[in-house]
């Protein structure tokens, strides 16, 4: 996942979600999000 853009990562966030993806890929791409501060630029879902 380090290789994907900021925006790409943040784009398949709300992908994974809207394709019921699995909770640990989504995740995954939480984890990146907050490693790489983004986490601010998203709405997590419940």
């Amino acid at each position: 996942m380090e290789h994907l853009s900021d925006e790409l990562l943040i784009e398949s966030y709300y992908k994974a979600n809207d394709l019921k993806l699995s909770a640990e890929f989504i995740k995954m791409i939480e984890e990146e999000l907050q490693r790489r501060s983004l986490s601010h630029l998203i709405k997590y879902s419940s």
